[in-house]
């Protein structure tokens, strides 16, 4: 009887290997399995306990040498910001140094000019009073010193006289105040006699009082007749001083001449004021202009949504039905006709679609249409109407245009689209400053400029701008044809005759 020698089990059909039952053998397998695995567990534990030591030992390494380098950067940062910090300083000592210098040239500047101007103005002043009373004052230096004057100071004057502000006009009208009672000091000591001392004075307590009365009765549109009422008193004074004694006649000429040309500017000075005053009011009607204007504008954006929402939602609909009969159709060939008007709806919906998110873009942003359009036949040519409109068809506000107070209907050389209308048209209307046709109402938009100029100046603004330099001006040209076919009719006499021998 066989016998297993690990378990001890008996039996006459026991098979044995080695031994051992089949179940031991098997159990011995396992066992040998599970300690060459056991073997191999420690054996990587060992390996990773090593892994584990080189790991942190690297790591180490690595925060050292990061640290390291980490704090010769912030070194040689610092050395950086050292060196930066103190050129910072050496260059705004600097900047104050040139602040400086510029403060006090401009302050040399400004006390040269205004010595510069008061030579003018008396140099001017004498060579007025030498045109106005024939007084030989020919030298040809005076001309070239005048000359020279204007040279210098003309950059700086024209520029003060685009902006001239309220307290810059009483800064010209005082200096031109102390002039007159300089011209009044400076002809006070030559008048020996006391008749004569007492006929300038009466003369010059009667010029000043003509003076204030003129500048107090001129306004807006009057200075040509001010300064006719200037020469008219001053030749009148000149009259009654010389009629009563002869022998004051040449240095009253002189007082009278500079006193003429300081009264002028005095007067020109206050009309000033009143150009001021004039554009001001024309600023606010342009402001109130293009507030109703922006107001009808929207008034008629949101009535064309509507009508667009109301065509949306009738395209929307008819679409709903086909769509509903194609569903049902059994039909081939009616259903392609069906897919083919869907289709053809869709699109014609997509472009009212389109359509309604330009209005609503118009009226919710600042997009618009920037024109540049011209009528030769109502202005002449070289003057153009720069505006702007946020309608969704602009044609209209250029029908609108050519059928208000004008004889022809207007060119359009380019339509501009913006997303900020607004500031497009203020920049090329701020480039054109310089040639508005009127300088007072600023809500006259128009410019005199060539053609060429115009159309360079949209193409550096807008280079994807058409422009179009046809001037067409129909009616004008039609207009002109008619007017030479009146004045120059053609003799159709003979004609007639042959007409009735026929």
């Amino acid at each position: 009887m066989a016998k297993c020698n690990r378990c001890g089990r008996k039996g006459l059909f026991l098979k044995l290997t080695n031994g051992v039952c089949d179940n031991c053998a098997s159990t011995i397998r396992m066992e040998e399995e599970q300690a060459h695995i056991q073997k191999e567990i420690d054996r990587l534990k060992s390996e990773l306990s090593d892994q584990e030591t080189l790991y942190n030992k690297i790591k180490a390494e690595a925060i050292d040498a990061a640290l390291m380098e980490s704090k010769n950067k912030e070194s040689a940062l610092l050395a950086r910001l050292s060196q930066l910090k103190e050129d910072v300083d050496r260059e705004t000592s600097h900047l104050h140094e040139l602040t400086d210098k510029q403060e006090k040239s401009e302050k040399s500047t400004a006390s040269a000019e205004r010595k510069l101007l008061r030579c003018r103005e008396l140099i001017k002043a004498i060579q007025h009073a030498g045109e106005l009373f024939d007084l030989s004052v020919t030298d040809s230096n005076v001309d070239k010193i005048i000359s020279e004057t204007e040279e210098l100071l003309s950059p700086t004057i024209t520029l003060e006289l685009q902006c001239l502000s309220m307290r810059d006009l009483r800064k010209r009208y005082r200096q031109n105040e102390k002039n007159i009672q300089a011209t009044f000091e400076k002809y006070k000591g030559r008048y020996t006699t006391k008749a004569n001392i007492t006929i300038y004075r009466l003369m010059v307590i009667a010029l000043s009082a003509e003076l204030q009365n003129v500048l107090h009765s001129i306004s807006y549109g009057k200075l040509n007749d001010a300064i006719d009422s200037i020469k008219t008193i001053t030749n009148k004074y000149y009259v009654i001083a010389t009629d009563g004694n002869q022998s004051i006649a040449p240095t009253v000429k002189k007082f009278i001449g500079e006193l003429d040309y300081y009264f002028q500017e005095a007067v020109k000075i206050e009309y000033e004021y009143y150009v001021q005053k004039e554009r001001a009011r024309e600023e606010q009607r342009a402001i109130r202009e293009q507030m109703r204007q922006e107001a009808e504008e929207r008034k008629e954006l949101e009535r064309q949504r509507k009508q667009i929402e109301k065509e949306e939602s009738k395209f929307q609909d008819q679409i709903g039905q086909l769509s509903s009969q194609l569903e049902q159709s059994a039909d081939d060939e009616k259903t392609k006709l069906l897919q083919a008007r869907i289709e053809e709806l869709q699109r014609q919906l997509s472009a009212v679609a389109e359509q309604r998110e330009k209005i609503v873009q118009l009226q919710n942003g600042k997009a618009g249409n920037v024109y540049v359009i011209s009528n030769i036949g109502s202005f002449g040519e070289d003057v153009f109407k720069i505006g702007m409109t946020r309608r969704l068809e602009p044609m209209d506000r250029i029908d609108e245009l050519g059928n208000a107070s004008v004889p022809f209907p207007f060119d359009v050389h380019s339509m501009i689209f913006s997303d900020d209308a607004v500031s497009l048209e203020n920049q090329l209307h701020h480039i054109l400053n310089d040639q508005r046709v009127n300088k007072v109402n600023l809500r006259k938009e128009f410019f005199r400029v060539s053609l060429d100029d115009v159309e360079k100046l949209v193409q550096d603004i807008a280079p994807t701008a058409e422009f179009k330099r046809t001037v067409l001006a129909e009616q004008y040209r039609q207009s002109l044809s008619i007017t030479r076919v009146s004045d120059n009719p053609e003799d159709t006499s003979g004609d007639d005759d042959e007409d009735e021998d026929e």
